[in-house]
């Protein structure tokens, strides 16, 4: 009897070894923290700086979007509009990384070794550089690159936030096509200054640095998801003095076969808060992004959170007008349906050990990696430093698996990625519409 009882309670202490394996596995858990410094700069030939006396090459803000190219470890990452909240004439590109990761005995023990293989310049279809600089709407060059995603023939979508517009490149940077937005996200009277496209000159479309932030593509390659980082105008963003008011922002669906397009209704936690990235889960459910404007030990909002797709309402008939938008909070009416949404990871949480006075104000990219050795899959979040010199840009690496995120579909790709531009696009020289300097040219 007494060896039977023996026998049991090794057993029992067994199974909760098991147990409590199995539920650590399934627990999303941090890999490690890796870093590129603010004062690193990039492959892009200018050498030119601003009256700011910023140079032209700094390599940063490239978190602004993050995405896999189905490569190796190759991720391409696309810096926003540049320095100076747009009054720049700084000339748009994307990075070409790669990011190693390697787990190590316990969590947040291992490393991550980001490098910078190459610069790509974002050009037009005649060869003239798109530049952040908000005047250069008059000249269809301004854009303002927030989400990036790779096809699964190799080519890059970026949304842009001063439209909200989304254009497709090839995979060294120069745009081959755009893709229709519908008129309810655009704002009819755009200006070079922020302000001035907010109410009364504007009564609907996108706030005024506040457009399409984020950017999914379904693991198939069929259809493109945008996320608006805050609600539209006729959605009761804003209050009677301008400032941020409602919680509804939409997430644009467009088939890319058909560009048949849908919209969804995510509610935000805050009316203070904003969405910064969606990635695709499978073909409906989603990573979205939402965070707060502080960082350092003010930040106190950066959660990941699951959503899904599947039974929400198409509200693409509301807000074409200011009169007939979705009201601030609540539902428009009780037959339609938000997308539904449960927290994924808190970037804030205590076991993670990334809270305190260096953690980020704008964390705003994600991307899933290719599998660990394990056979877990990989989860990247970047920042963007805003092109601080002072301020790092971080990668977070996360790991899960199947029973972490049921329904984790990694996405198809064709056409492996072309790691080094061909000898004609290497050079930004002699292209038109910008100069050394980054002017544009009428």
């Amino acid at each position: 009897m007494h060896t039977l009882w023996k026998s049991l309670m090794r057993l029992a202490c067994l199974m909760t070894c098991l147990a409590w394996i199995a539920s650590a596995w399934a627990e999303t858990m941090l890999i490690g923290v890796g870093s590129i410094p603010g004062t690193a700069t990039d492959l892009s030939g200018l050498t030119n700086s601003f009256a700011i006396d910023q140079p032209h090459n700094l390599l940063g803000s490239f978190g602004s979007g993050l995405a896999y190219t189905g490569t190796g470890n190759l991720y391409v990452a696309v810096n926003d509009r540049g320095y100076a909240d747009g009054t720049t004439n700084y000339i748009d590109r994307f990075q070409v990384l790669r990011i190693d990761v390697t787990p190590g005995a316990g969590p947040g023990q291992g490393t991550v070794t980001p490098t910078l293989a190459e610069t790509r310049l974002l050009v037009d279809e005649a060869g003239q550089h798109f530049v952040g600089l908000a005047s250069a709407f008059t000249h269809g060059l301004r854009l303002d690159p927030e989400g990036i995603r790779v096809s699964r023939n190799g080519t890059i979508f970026v949304s842009d936030e001063y439209g909200p517009f989304i254009y497709e490149f090839d995979r060294f940077g120069q745009r081959m096509r755009t893709l229709r937005v519908p008129s309810t996200f655009l704002i009819p009277h755009p200006s070079a200054i922020g302000t001035e496209e907010l109410p009364p000159n504007n009564t609907l479309g996108r706030q005024a640095n506040r457009g399409m932030e984020g950017l999914a593509i379904t693991p198939d390659g069929s259809t493109l998801y945008g996320i608006m980082q805050s609600p539209l105008i006729q959605d009761g963003a804003l209050n009677a003095k301008n400032q941020r008011h409602g919680i509804n922002l939409r997430i644009l669906r467009i088939d890319l076969v058909t560009n048949a397009t849908a919209e969804y209704l995510y509610q935000l936690e805050s009316r203070s808060n904003g969405a910064s990235e969606i990635l695709a889960v499978n073909d409906h459910q989603f990573l979205v992004l939402e965070r707060d404007g502080h960082g350092g030990t003010a930040a106190a909002f950066k959660k990941i959170f699951l959503i899904d797709i599947a039974g929400a309402s198409d509200i693409s008939s509301s807000g074409t007008t200011s009169s007939n938008g979705l009201p601030p909070t609540g539902l428009p009416s009780s037959s339609v349906m938000p997308v539904s949404k449960t927290l994924f990871i808190d970037l804030l949480d205590p076991r993670f050990g990334l809270a305190g006075p260096h953690f980020p104000e704008k964390i705003e990219g994600l991307a899933f990696g290719p599998d660990l050795a394990s056979g877990q899959h990989l989860l990247l979040v970047i920042n963007d430093n805003d092109l601080v010199q002072s301020n790092p840009s971080f990668f977070y690496a996360f790991r899960f698996d199947d029973q972490a995120l049921p329904g984790f579909q990694p996405q198809v790709f064709d056409v492996p990625f072309a790691a080094t531009v061909p000898e004609p696009r290497k050079s930004h020289a002699g292209a038109r519409g910008a100069s050394q300097s980054g002017a544009v040219q009428p």
